[in-house]
């Protein structure tokens, strides 16, 4: 098999124009005739008229009595008139049809009744008085929805209204998705081999083609084997309308897609200019599209927003209505090679009456950066980046609303932040806690140039031996905090199960064969280390692993499981999390700095009240490791 090479890469503008301009989807659009009871979020396949006037009678609008006008002439307070049910009235009921010879309701409440066959009323009434004129909503020949109109619950009450028991749609879209990978496994499967996944991008994409009005079904697993991924093409093709091989679409080996496609059809585009879905292929079988997509989650999912979607979009001749947008500031560099246009998530927050814009890791492969993105930020292909500081137009994948009710939490990673973020989500749910894990001293610089409402620190002072306290006089002079203890909790070091290398403290970890793994520069845990092997007269250089960084507890203990590590120092929590072995080290107090300013936000009262919450404060000593005897306590210290 001949190793697969890139066909020239195209800018994402050119490559949708090239492959949605390479088919006739009007003349292949099928349409089908469907209740309209049943049509909610149905295309129409042509325009819609009224067969009936709706209504379709003269109808009474209100509870009352059916009168001729004419009759009523001269009632007023000081002369009343009577009406008998004789000749002068009929009893009505809102919507039933006014007789022939009555032009006018009146409202049971603007009536007196004498016996049962007589009235008085002291006003009044005009001709079509509380009377809905047959063809008011709408008359018979009348343009009730246009081709191309997507189908809302309400325009099913206008069909009936109008005659239509039934409408003509287009045929939603058929699309066969074909997962290919020795290294997949079924999500029906009871237990996960080792060196397998659980197949998930079929599932996403699937999903994503159901919300864009399409039918998606889900193609058995195909390893990495050209003719079977050829003859899932090739005994699918007539059945469905489009086909998406997912993975092996680059240009590895065992990277099948863009030889199949050519064998069978033509590829139109290998290589799109985007970030991440570099890969994505573009071609045609049988003059069915196939879509090849990237293998990567997060890959998979942007290059279904930017090329399928449209592609769904112009087979049902709906549609695409643009994204909301918001102007942002980010706040850090964002550093980019030129050539390629960058889809960056973000986390979001409204800080000072900015949206601020903290970007989230860039890995194709990181699923969870689609789950915690509140929107997605372009950075155009000929740009090399952004600056901190810089605006910038995002897209937005949550609600304005959501995203001004968020605090952002930036500082030291701890494992019950998530916790927290939970139970306020219960007890306030319309606020928010977004954390991002950047140090403890990252989280004071943060709040220091107005990146954040809060910072998570557990930041040790060699000098006094006290924390938090000693770094907020040195790096907040000016600014007025509180600070509001989350928890104390255990440090130590974090070992394998059944601790194999007899790892005792911190002095074993310059032993030869022990591979240390450590926590970013900045952070409190990198400056305990720093402190206690400073007491102990040891060198980091001395250490294997020492210069080797991660950015949260939990990645450490990563390393530690998956034996890319014997050691890293980390809190119990992270250890209990994967059941691994831990060595304590140290107690410290870990705390929540708030600038004054904020405290009375109704925001951050909520979260306050959240970490006194009695259930909280269980389910974190349920992680193991933490104190909460002092949580929730606030000391203020004024700048």
């Amino acid at each position: 098999m001949k190793r697969n090479i890139y066909l020239e890469k195209r800018p994402l503008s050119e490559a949708l124009k090239l492959f949605l301009g390479a088919f006739d989807f009007e003349a292949a659009a099928g349409r089908e005739e469907i209740r309209s009871v049943q049509s909610c979020n149905r295309i129409t396949s042509g325009p819609v008229f009224a067969r009936i006037s709706s209504p379709n009678y003269n109808a009474a609008a209100m509870d009352g009595i059916a009168v001729r006008a004419r009759d009523t002439e001269g009632a007023t307070e000081a002369s009343p008139r009577r009406l008998s049910r004789d000749d002068g009235f009929v009893s009505i009921n809102t919507g039933n049809a006014l007789p022939a010879d009555r032009d006018a309701v009146i409202m049971i409440e603007d009536i007196s009744r004498i016996d049962d066959n007589t009235i008085e009323i002291i006003k009044a009434a005009v001709p079509y008085q509380h009377v809905r004129a047959m063809g008011e909503d709408m008359v018979a020949t009348e343009l009730v929805l246009s081709a191309g109109h997507t189908i809302r619950p309400y325009d099913i009450g206008a069909l009936l209204g109008a005659g239509h028991t039934t409408v003509a749609v287009r045929k939603q879209p058929r699309v066969l998705l074909i997962p290919t990978g020795d290294e997949l496994v079924p999500d029906t499967a009871a237990d996960l081999p080792e060196g397998k996944v659980y197949e998930s991008n079929s599932a996403v994409i699937a999903a994503m083609i159901a919300a864009d009005g399409g039918i998606a079904e889900r193609h058995a697993i195909v390893g990495d084997d050209y003719d079977s991924i050829r003859l899932a093409v090739t005994e699918n093709v007539d059945e469905f309308d489009l086909i998406i091989i997912i993975a092996g679409s680059s240009a590895g080996t065992r990277d099948y897609t863009k030889s199949i496609v050519e064998d069978l059809g033509k590829v139109f585009v290998h290589g799109i200019a985007i970030m991440p879905g570099k890969p994505t292929i573009l071609g045609a079988v049988a003059k069915k599209p196939v879509v090849g997509l990237p293998g990567y989650p997060v890959s998979a999912v942007m290059t279904y927003q930017t090329v399928v979607r449209p592609l769904i979009a112009r087979m049902q001749g709906a549609r695409i209505h643009p994204d909301e947008t918001a102007q942002v500031v980010v706040l850090r560099d964002i550093p980019k090679a030129i050539g390629n246009d960058l889809f960056l998530r973000v986390q979001m927050a409204e800080i000072d009456g900015r949206l601020v814009a903290s970007p989230l890791p860039r890995g194709a492969g990181n699923i969870t950066t689609m789950v915690k993105a509140d929107g997605i930020v372009t950075i155009d292909s000929l740009s090399e980046g952004l600056k901190s500081g810089d605006t910038a137009t995002a897209v937005l994948l949550k609600r304005r609303e959501d995203i001004a009710n968020t605090i952002m939490a930036v500082g030291s990673h701890d494992i019950s932040l998530d916790l927290l973020a939970g139970r306020l989500r219960v007890l306030y749910p319309s606020f928010r806690l977004c954390s991002v894990n950047v140090g403890s001293l990252g989280g004071i610089m943060a709040l220091k140039n107005g990146e954040c409402h809060l910072a998570g620190s557990h930041l040790l002072d060699p000098e006094t031996g006290r924390y938090n306290i000693p770094s907020v006089g040195r790096y907040l002079k000016t600014m007025s905090v509180s600070l509001v203890t989350l928890a104390h909790r255990e440090q130590g070091l974090i070992v394998q199960k059944g601790n194999p290398s007899g790892i005792r403290g911190i002095a074993d970890l310059t032993r030869n064969g022990i591979v240390f793994v450590n926590r970013q520069r900045g952070s409190g845990t990198r400056i305990l280390l720093d402190y206690l092997l400073k007491k102990m007269g040891i060198e980091g250089s001395g250490i294997d692993g020492y210069g080797r960084e991660e950015f949260t507890h939990l990645l450490v203990a990563a390393a530690v499981k998956s034996a890319r590590a014997d050691a890293g120092l980390g809190i119990r929590a992270a250890a209990r999390a994967l059941d691994l072995d831990f060595i304590p080290i140290e107690h410290e107090q870990y705390d929540l700095i708030i600038p004054a300013k904020y405290r009375r936000d109704e925001r951050i009262v909520a979260l306050i009240q959240t970490i006194s919450d009695d259930r909280f404060k269980d389910e974190m000593r349920s992680l193991g490791g933490y104190d909460t005897a002092q949580t929730g306590k606030e000391e203020i210290i004024d700048g």
